[in-house]
């Protein structure tokens, strides 16, 4: 990637930007969970695979701006390998956070990836009481 400065974006933004971690979704997963912003119109969904209460692997899809890649890519990346309680606790503010911040106008894309990962949580303790 050039070295161009980004106005408004970290570092950080950018590579999961440009190079996000965990696209996609998985086969038959534990949980999923879809959320959208009507006001952005960004959409964005997350699948989980859990054993022993331990998320081992988190996929994303987004239809969303950088923003949206970079914080999906985060929550993936925060997640995977935490158990659900400790999943659970990850915040908004966190995803942001690691991401060394976001430009005002787009911290709503980070309330989208945290509250993804909660609903694919909800989902996975719905689906665990039906069995």
């Amino acid at each position: 990637m050039e070295d161009v400065p980004q106005i408004g974006y970290s570092k950080k933004v950018m590579e999961h930007f440009m190079d996000p971690k965990n696209v996609g979704s998985i086969e038959n997963p534990d949980g999923v969970g879809r959320v959208g912003n009507p006001v952005c119109g960004d959409l964005m969904e997350v699948s989980i695979k859990v054993e022993n209460e331990t998320i081992t692997d988190i996929k994303f899809k987004t239809f969303g701006c950088g923003s949206a890649i970079a914080t999906a890519s985060m929550v993936t990346e925060l997640a995977k390998g935490k158990n659900i309680e400790e999943a659970l606790k990850i915040t908004r503010q966190d995803v942001a956070d690691e991401l060394e911040g976001l430009p005002p106008r787009k911290m709503h894309c980070s309330n989208l990836a945290a509250d993804a990962l909660h609903k694919a949580i909800e989902n996975y303790r719905e689906k665990s009481t039906e069995k």
